[in-house]
């Protein structure tokens, strides 16, 4: 028989507990957890009670220099809402002490994991942040149990925390867009929103309501004039108040038009004479109108992705010499623009192409050359920026400021807006957290 193996010593298992957890993840050096009480009713727990005291060999701290100062005086107890445990609603119960401090005199003592009379503590207000990036808030509070105001007043402290020691460098390339918001067309429903547009960063950097000067003016001055002076390119819409403002501060900053700025108008035109045409030719030639029916987006589209059935019915349409195919036609030869590297041949094709829409009887092409022509030397800076920055990042983050309005239902305010962009776009710094939780 073989030699009888010996049992092996087997380290006993440890024994985990919330106290044990909560002490893991986020401690707070001076305070111990003194109970931890689960209530609920019929077999239901409702929440999660954990009582916390202070060690009695510690000291208060100041609630504004947090230094430890003497004081004994004992408030009543207070509630902060914390982080929830198995999807339990989870409080903190803890009575502060007033103390006294030499500077700031008589003041309620710092508390760790709370800011002032907060109903909810500080890791739950960043809990409830992060989560509301990733779904609503309405879906948000709904799902860990709080009211709607409690996310936005989370996401709200975690903006003000990351704006309060945002630095802003390496800043060489801003956008400066309007977009719209809520409903009409009323000036307090646009937005004027600025971007920071280089390769190594795209942010929010500044949002304010209304498209004038002055919100504008308002913007460049929160960047500081540092940042003005030095920018490199700035892409704006082709709205004159923010034109001269932009030429008035940030002068020597070449001013940038892309592809959108121009595409947008050109199947503006297009869309217009199709429906001036089909409207006309509804009495006078419906054989001809029933050509024009159902091609909208097969011509705001490029050619090249235009196929199957819709690209036969836009053959039939360039055949007929219509007025909207000699339109279609004008805008696909405007894409030979971009392709472009010389600034003297780009200039030329441009005065080639406003010639022939200025010829080509159509008023809504005729207006789209002249306002080419107004903006021509804003158009060419374009190929004199040697494709350092591509101004189609604005717009993307301009849909995504729509992806925000629409999956939150709308914003009823303005500041309410203005914290949702700013969490969202912003890149802000984050308080540190022992815990991410997501």
């Amino acid at each position: 028989m073989g030699r009888a193996e010996k049992p092996s010593a087997r380290r006993p298992a440890i024994q985990l507990n919330v106290k044990t957890i909560l002490n893991k993840i986020q401690p707070h050096a001076g305070f111990v957890l003194q109970d931890i009480r689960l209530q609920g009713r019929r077999g239901r727990p409702e929440r999660i009670e954990i009582t916390v005291r202070a060690q009695a060999s510690m000291q208060g701290r100041c609630s504004r220099c947090q230094r430890p100062v003497p004081g004994d005086d004992q408030l009543e107890e207070r509630e902060g809402q914390h982080v929830p445990l198995w999807a339990i609603p989870t409080w903190f119960r803890y009575a502060p002490r007033r103390v006294e401090c030499p500077e700031h005199g008589v003041v309620v003592e710092y508390i760790p994991w709370n800011e002032g009379k907060r109903r909810l503590t500080t890791a739950m207000m960043g809990f409830l942040a992060r989560w509301a990036r990733r779904r609503s808030w309405r879906k948000t509070a709904q799902v860990f149990q709080v009211r709607w105001e409690a996310v936005y007043r989370s996401v709200a402290w975690f903006v003000a925390w990351g704006l309060a020691p945002r630095e802003l460098k390496e800043v060489e390339s801003i956008g400066v867009d309007e977009i719209h918001w809520g409903r009409g067309l009323r000036a307090s429903n646009f937005l004027t929103v600025v971007y920071q547009i280089d390769a190594h960063c795209r942010r929010r950097l500044f949002v304010g309501k209304g498209r004038s000067k002055r919100t504008l003016r308002q913007g460049l001055k929160v960047l500081g004039p540092e940042v003005v002076q030095g920018l490199r390119f700035v892409c704006s819409a082709m709205w004159k108040p923010y034109l001269e403002v932009m030429a008035a501060q940030a002068g020597e900053a070449l001013q940038v038009r892309d592809r959108f700025h121009i595409t947008m108008p050109l199947n503006q035109a297009v869309d217009q004479v199709r429906r001036t045409e089909s409207m006309r030719l509804r009495g006078a030639s419906p054989a001809a109108a029933q050509q024009l029916k159902h091609t909208r987006w097969a011509l705001l589209r490029r050619g090249s992705h235009v196929r199957g059935r819709a690209r036969q019915k836009l053959n039939a349409l360039l055949a007929s010499q219509l007025q909207t195919a000699r339109a279609w036609e004008l805008k696909e030869a405007f894409a030979h623009f971009w392709k472009y590297r010389s600034v003297t041949w780009a200039g030329a094709f441009l005065d080639y192409w406003t010639w022939r829409a200025m010829r080509s009887r159509l008023e809504p092409m005729k207006k789209v050359a002249r306002m080419l022509r107004a903006h021509e030397p804003l158009l060419l800076n374009w190929f004199r920026a040697n494709g350092e920055i591509y101004a189609g990042a604005v717009e993307g983050l301009n849909n995504k400021i729509r992806v925000i309005t629409r999956r939150s239902y709308g914003f009823r305010t303005f500041e309410a807006m203005e914290v949702a962009l700013y969490h969202t776009l912003g890149r802000l710094p984050e308080p540190e957290s022992t815990h991410r939780y997501c």
